[in-house]
């Protein structure tokens, strides 16, 4: 029985193999369009995910409020602060960094780049609690910077690469010049993943205060370690509230917030939801349009073959056995649908991945979890499935008697 089913099924698509193929096409765009979009969704996720295992979750940040990317706010964080954080129950460690944008040169005389200077501290623990911060990344070649190193820089990965700042990688030892002095390189960074975080260029803290003439009220970052029995979350509340009265601010009011890194990444993952959901919707219009042309071509080859519908009935067939037949046809045409535009989105996705780490981002990654592909067939079938079910239930209803008259 289901064997001749779905060979009368095959049938009938090859017997209408342009209609068939259009109304596949239909649903098939949508399929590819979801797939792609929940792919890179959950890549973006999953890479939040890795992050924050990296990152850890005994960490916190102080920022200063302000419109503006770091360093260009108007508003900063003091040593003062910084030695009040650092006395706090809880607290097992803090640092904090300047941050300033400037433009770095391999000639003097030539346009350089805009990029991010980082005013890193000298201390290994402090070092090692930002390199932490910035998803565990640390030193790819070449040594960290030290106390002494007024006149030399660590830079990130894109610096080795060609093309990527400069027309030809730059290698230990080579000099950059930033406001018209030279500093020596003694380290690249690992590759962070973004282009911006990949071309920064790092000092120690003197060196940047000098360069930028900025003073010890002008922290652009501070990074908090918690103690090991200490709740992240509460010690944020906490050090927000007391760093508040310190400053003679009121609640609602402050200069600053500070945050661990899990409501961070909760607060990124909240949007990405949001943002993840909208694009899906706009997809799912295509799946409608698809629906519409699955109950359309549904309808049609029910007029096509209401005299074969006649003789199935007159020769014992139940108005079940009729509504299932079509129910089963529209869903296979979704599925059919489904799998090839979850084939070509797979194929679209992965060509995404590449085109998008040529341009600096290779954390973006699409990520195929087994339930989105079960999902995308299991919801095309559902679409055709359900698309078909009035035009079936149309057929399932028709009378012998007129079936086999109908011309």
């Amino acid at each position: 029985m289901i064997e001749d089913l779905i060979k009368y099924i095959t049938n009938n698509i090859m017997h209408s193999f342009t209609r068939s193929f259009l109304t596949i096409l239909s649903i098939l765009i949508g399929i590819m369009a979801i797939f792609v979009l929940i792919s890179f969704g959950e890549g973006l996720r999953n890479y939040m995910n890795e992050m924050s295992e990296e990152m850890g979750v005994d960490k916190l940040i102080a920022q200063p409020k302000g419109f503006g990317v770091p360093g260009t706010t108007g508003t900063y964080l003091t040593k003062d602060d910084l030695d009040f954080i650092k006395k706090q129950n809880g607290v097992s460690e803090a640092t904090a960094m300047m941050i300033e944008q400037s433009e770095v040169k391999i000639d003097k005389r030539k346009l350089g780049k805009w990029v991010f200077m980082m005013g890193m501290p000298t201390d290994p623990s402090e070092q090692r609690l930002v390199e932490e911060a910035f998803a565990g990344f640390g030193i790819f070649k070449g040594r960290a910077l030290k106390k002494v190193d007024s006149s030399k820089v660590t830079v990130g990965y894109n610096y080795m690469i060609a093309d990527k700042i400069f027309s030809k990688p730059l290698k230990l030892g080579d000099n950059i010049f930033i406001k018209g002095k030279s500093f020596d390189i003694v380290g690249f960074y690992e590759e962070i993943g973004n282009p911006s975080d990949d071309a920064n260029v790092y000092m120690i803290e003197d060196a940047i205060k000098e360069l930028f003439d900025k003073g010890d009220d002008e922290y652009d970052y501070m990074f908090i370690r918690a103690e090991k029995d200490a709740d992240p979350i509460a010690l944020a509340e906490r050090l927000e509230e007391k760093l508040r009265k310190k400053k003679g601010q009121k609640e609602g009011e402050e200069d600053f917030y500070i945050m661990s890194f899990e409501q961070l990444m909760e607060t990124f993952g909240t949007v990405l939801l949001v943002l993840n959901s909208i694009l899906v919707i706009i997809a799912g219009i295509s799946v409608v349009v698809a629906a519409v042309n699955i109950m359309n071509t549904m309808y049609t080859a029910v007029l096509e073959r209401t005299k074969e519908i006649g003789i199935m009935k007159s020769i014992g067939a139940r108005n079940s056995t009729i509504l299932f037949m079509f129910f089963f046809e529209s869903g296979v045409l979704g599925l059919i649908g489904g799998s090839i535009g979850m084939l070509l989105g797979y194929g679209l996705a992965k060509f995404g991945e590449v085109i998008i780490a040529t341009t600096g981002y290779s954390f973006l990654k699409p990520y195929f979890p087994w339930w989105l592909i079960l999902g995308c067939l299991a919801f095309s079938f559902f679409v055709g499935a359900a698309s078909g079910f009035f035009p079936a239930r149309a057929a399932s209803k028709l009378k012998p008697v007129d079936a086999l008259r109908y011309e």
